[in-house]
């Protein structure tokens, strides 16, 4: 005697077999934010690493022009040793780490500032072909990195509201997909520079 099966049955199977597609879709699109996010994130520090592998040939030619300035050339020298120390795992990029990233860099884009400055003390600097040449790249490698910034801020969120939709939370809780952090610009930034004359 053969047995049927019914058409309820058929339903319920097929309803669980979509929401398996669907999940399994879900959370592959997933991954695939997570990837993009870490890439972004790549793309950013490859941004900070050109301007790090800048430094030292500015410093070389500030050096040459303005011998007493040992001390700003030191403090370059050592921010960037300090921002080149800072790694974070892309799997790793809490709020925290980020902040951390931030302030040895910004302690970089600092000293950088001061070493800049020197040029005006120091006509034969500002003519130094060199010195032009690397304060370019320098300007156009600062703009690389905001660039960069906004490209993983953007991944980040297109990613963090992946996972936090319902009912892809479910998945995402699931599958361990976690929140990323954002590059948040520095506490003050947003006020302006008192000038005075």
């Amino acid at each position: 005697m053969k047995k049927f099966v019914s058409s309820g049955t058929i339903v319920v199977v097929l309803v669980i077999l979509a929401i398996l597609i669907w999940g399994i879709g879900r959370y592959n699109n997933m991954v695939k934010g997570g990837e993009a996010v870490d890439s972004a994130w790549g793309n950013v520090e490859n941004a900070y690493q050109r301007r790090a592998d800048l430094i030292p040939n500015l410093v070389a030619t500030v050096k040459g022009y303005a011998e007493h300035e040992e001390s700003t050339l030191q403090e370059v020298v050592e921010a960037r040793a300090k921002a080149t120390e800072t790694h974070i795992d892309a799997s790793e990029l809490t709020a925290e780490n980020i902040q951390k990233f931030q302030e040895s860099q910004g302690a970089l884009s600092t000293a950088l500032g001061k070493l800049l400055m020197i040029r005006e003390s120091y006509p034969e600097l500002k003519a130094n072909q060199n010195f032009l040449e690397l304060q370019s790249q320098l300007e156009g490698t600062e703009n690389r990195i905001n660039i960069a910034r906004t490209e993983f801020n953007e991944k980040a969120q297109a990613f963090n509201v992946s996972i936090k939709k319902f009912p892809a939370n479910i998945i995402a809780s699931i599958g361990g997909f976690k929140e990323r952090s954002y590059f948040k610009s520095k506490e003050g930034s947003d006020v302006a520079p008192a000038v005075q004359f």
